[in-house]
């Protein structure tokens, strides 16, 4: 009698359904997306120039947990390899590099296929490739990526903008990918165009602004404080408990408590070994030239790049310190500020938890403006929930931000929403108290001091700007409105005061 033949392995009786997602670009943030997708059950297809990426990228797959990555090495096996609809995930260098891995994809993409820019790219570029990409039937998103390679590995904040089919095809794979809230994951479809890309531009001026109000907190509180790095640390730490509470914050609390490694025989801070020259790759400058083309106040955001600009010039900066010590100027404090250290660090809490609303406050008010001429229909209160997880500006008070634009989705500013308005008032008198010790002892604290002007501009009822409209009326007839009469109008300024002479 013969034996019936043994059943086929459970792997060889059905073949595997092929990927529904790719990624292209597998430096360390696409590495560890392509991961973060694969771990969270998402069979995933992934290509780059360099075989050596492609080797590394299978060599993870398998020793954290044997997750379903394929690796391809050639651009029309990467692509047809995936399951139509396919999807094509991007993660290169912004610009040219886009462009060129898009024509190594594009001739084995049908109709109906979609790629996913994932790079830090300018939403123009987005708006002009999703036109070619119509042209050819294919769709298209630019999608922000925040939270730097933990994120990406972890979760991050992902905010796709473009072909709204495109992100329905994905959009389970992208909910399970991002950070988790106890709101919902950190993404969503932000709006049509390059919205995407212009509303993560924005997240990285908040960002710049962010970092470089802390990085003046850290310096008041060293220089005229004289609080240790140890000290520190403790400090940002136990903020970090409270209204402050943030990545950002949480991060530096540990910068404070890194020895160099590199000197081990005096076990100095690793912080106070690094140059103090700040790089940058130009979502900042980007941010405040659109402030400055829609004409919204972004002072924070464009002090905190131009302290990078200055940072840049440390041969200019060690050159002019010493020339105006030749002249008399202290190398050091202007002036000993005698401050118990206590009230520093609460005062200097305060001080930054407020700059900080108006940092926000500023870049919301930019993606409303920017909404409004391009028709995208942002909403701020869902974009502030998609940051409260993953991103880099993640913080505590991103909660309360997005119940302000719940309650009024029409706010004109933050700092008018009542809850906002209360803290401000409450806090700024030890605000104001520590840019005016910063000032006396020869500090700078350029995004503190943005941030108490923008606000105390903010709230005046009668600004100077009258003499600035009679000045551009006498030089340049350039008309004035008056407070009791409606209609411009103009005078001959100089005629009048030389008769009334």
């Amino acid at each position: 009698m013969t034996s019936p033949a043994p059943a086929p392995p459970a792997a060889a009786a059905a073949k595997s359904p092929p990927p529904r997602i790719g990624l292209a670009g597998l430096a360390t943030m696409g590495q560890n997306l392509a991961l973060n997708i694969a771990e969270k059950g998402f069979p995933i297809s992934v290509y780059n120039r360099t075989a050596a990426k492609v080797d590394s990228t299978l060599s993870r797959a398998a020793a954290e947990g044997a997750l379903p990555v394929l690796g391809h090495r050639d651009p029309r096996d990467f692509v047809l390899s995936l399951a139509r609809p396919r999807t094509v995930v991007l993660l290169v260098q912004a610009g040219p590099a886009v462009d060129a891995t898009i024509d190594a994809l594009s001739p084995y993409l049908d109709a109906g296929d979609a790629i996913v820019d994932g790079g830090n790219e300018w939403y123009q570029n987005t708006e002009r490739r999703i036109h070619q990409a119509a042209s050819r039937g294919v769709l298209y998103l630019g999608m922000g990526v925040s939270g730097g390679e933990e994120g990406a590995r972890n979760g991050p904040s992902l905010m796709p903008g473009g072909d709204f089919q495109a992100y329905a095809n994905v959009r389970d794979i992208l909910e399970k990918a991002a950070a988790q809230t106890e709101d919902g994951p950190c993404v969503t479809f932000v709006g049509p165009g390059g919205a995407g890309n212009f509303v993560k531009m924005v997240h990285n001026g908040i960002e710049y602004g962010d970092m470089q109000l802390i990085a003046e907190a850290y310096d008041v509180l060293h220089r005229v404080g004289g609080l240790s790095n140890s000290e520190i640390a403790d400090v940002f730490a136990e903020w970090n408990k409270g209204e402050l509470e943030s990545f950002l914050v949480e991060i530096t609390a540990d910068i404070f408590t890194v020895a160099d490694p590199l000197d081990g025989s005096t076990g100095g801070a690793l912080v106070d070994k690094i140059l103090d020259k700040t790089g940058m790759k130009g979502t900042g400058k980007w941010t405040v030239q659109q402030a400055a083309e829609l004409a919204v106040a972004a002072p924070t955001i464009a002090a905190s790049l131009d302290g990078r600009y200055l940072s840049g010039l440390k041969d200019e900066r060690v050159a002019a310190s010493s020339v105006l010590a030749e002249e008399g100027m202290p190398t050091g404090l202007l002036e000993k500020i005698n401050v118990n250290k206590k009230v520093l660090v609460d005062n200097v809490r305060q001080a930054l938890y407020s700059s900080k609303v108006c940092s926000y406050a500023q870049g919301m008010n930019l993606l409303r403006a920017k909404s409004v001429e391009k028709g995208w229909n942002l909403n701020l209160a869902e974009l502030s929930r998609i940051w409260k997880g993953g991103c880099i500006i993640r913080a505590r008070f991103l909660d309360r931000i997005k119940k302000a634009y719940d309650r009024n989705p029409e706010l004109a500013n933050l700092i008018v929403d009542r809850e906002f308005a209360r803290e401000m008032v409450q806090r700024q008198g030890a605000w104001r108290w520590v840019v005016a010790r910063a000032v006396e002892a020869g500090i700078s604290t350029p995004g503190m001091s943005a941030s108490l002007s923008y606000f105390d501009t903010y709230r005046c009822n009668r600004l100077p700007a009258n003499l600035i409209q009679a000045q551009r009326d006498l030089f340049g007839a350039h008309t004035y409105e008056r407070i009791d009469r409606p209609g411009s109008f103009h005078t001959e300024w100089t005629k009048l005061a030389r008769e009334g002479k």
